[in-house]
């Protein structure tokens, strides 16, 4: 019917309206998502690079040369062997002449003196035992004075301290106090024998042999090297020290004596022995304390064969000038000074130098090596020990602290964020 409503017309139908709510809901979704996510990331982000620890960095070091002093041009005596060491360094410095074991003569007492004191120490401000000499010991006197050996005064019954026996056996070389002593400490001249030969193996004193306690036999025989050594263990004895720098002794009812080193107290010299016999020479084993810069060395050597002591005494002077100038005192880093630096990922440099001075004493042109270990480092504080500088002069081993010159500071949190792939 014409005008009438169609019901039957359909009216297109559009998603519009329902889409445009998708869309809201899912643009919704993402921005709550997206937001969650940068908080996510940024609580985690920001610890962690805020709080990582910062990369370790190495240092840079310099090559440490320390150039060798003037080597040493020794004058050497006039004698058949003859050598020079010093306490602190090891073996035998300089030598010259012949290395096979000679005649020592006297210098044989300094050993008698060392394995008595063994057997029987004396305690530091006491006198030792007490030694009454018999009728064996004045018929030692006779025999030995029949071949025109040294002796002192002894009778029957005379009493005498260790000490004052070891001062008279040591100071004016007295041969029938040496034969004495060693008989009472071992029972026997045979019973000392033995036991210094088994002394001098213990302390390595393989070139020296003793028949007798007095330096009489020429089969008492020692080498430079060896004598050195033995002069060593002389000097770390503080009562044969003692009694070998003495420039003279008293003993009541015996005597007083000059010492027979006719060297001592002069140019330092400290003692330790002369001996003379016809098949040694003139023999002389002397220490002496030089001054080498700001330290004091003391110096043992040793002379065999001489012609006599009082030109011995003349060369053996002019040889020790010889060792005073060839001894040197090298300054081997100053405080402060630039050893390497540290330069770190946030543009910091800062310096590695030396804590302290260190200065050496080195014989002739001796090598002077070093070595440098050192830490890794982030942050620290000025000052911090980072490692050390080691001078190795022979045996010897002088170590230095590192410390930084100035603080490593954290670069803070602006670099921190900026720069996660160095942290990480």
């Amino acid at each position: 019917m014409a005008g009438a409503p169609n019901y039957d017309r359909r009216v297109p139908h559009t998603d519009s309206e329902p889409l445009s709510r998708r869309q809201t809901y899912l643009r919704r979704r993402i921005a709550v998502f997206t937001a969650l996510g940068v908080v996510l990331a940024t609580g985690f982000y920001l610890p962690l690079t805020l709080l990582a620890p910062l990369p370790a960095v190495s240092p840079t070091v310099q090559t440490l040369e320390i150039a060798p002093a003037a080597p040493a041009a020794l004058d050497w005596p006039t004698t058949t062997a003859s050598g020079v060491g010093a306490v602190g360094f090891d073996g035998v410095l300089a030598s010259t002449g012949s290395t096979e074991p000679l005649p020592i003569a006297s210098i044989t007492k300094i050993v008698t003196a060392l394995v008595v004191l063994e057997q029987h120490p004396i305690a530091p401000g006491t006198e030792g035992a007490s030694l009454t000499f018999g009728p064996s010991d004045v018929a030692i006197r006779q025999a030995l004075r029949a071949v025109n050996g040294v002796v002192a005064p002894m009778s029957n019954g005379m009493t005498l301290s260790q000490r004052a026996i070891m001062q008279v056996m040591l100071v004016e070389s007295a041969n029938n106090y040496a034969a004495s002593l060693a008989a009472w400490a071992f029972g026997s001249e045979a019973g000392f024998v033995e036991a210094a030969n088994a002394w001098l193996d213990r302390k390595g004193l393989t070139a020296t042999v003793l028949t007798d306690a007095t330096g009489m036999s020429p089969a008492n025989r020692s080498t430079p090297a060896d004598l050195i050594e033995l002069g060593k263990l002389a000097l770390a004895d503080p009562l044969v020290a003692e009694i070998v720098a003495s420039r003279s002794v008293s003993v009541p009812g015996v005597g007083t004596y000059d010492n027979r080193n006719r060297l001592l107290a002069v140019d330092g010299v400290t003692g330790i022995k002369t001996g003379t016999l016809d098949e040694a020479g003139a023999c002389l084993l002397f220490a002496a304390d030089i001054t080498v810069g700001s330290s004091t060395v003391t110096t043992v050597g040793v002379v065999l064969g001489g012609v006599d002591h009082a030109s011995l005494a003349l060369e053996a002077s002019a040889l020790l000038a010889d060792i005073r100038d060839g001894f040197h005192e090298v300054v081997l880093v100053e405080a402060g000074d630039p050893i390497g630096s540290y330069e770190t990922a946030w543009g910091s440099t800062v310096g590695l130098e030396a804590a302290t001075s260190a200065t050496t004493v080195v014989w002739s042109d001796a090598a002077v090596s070093t070595t440098i270990e050192t830490d890794d480092v982030r942050a620290a504080a000025g000052g911090t020990d980072l490692g050390d500088l080691v001078f190795a002069v022979g045996d010897q081993s002088i170590a230095v602290d590192l410390v930084l010159s100035s603080a490593i500071d954290d670069p803070g949190p602006w670099w921190r964020l900026g720069n996660p792939f160095e942290l990480f």
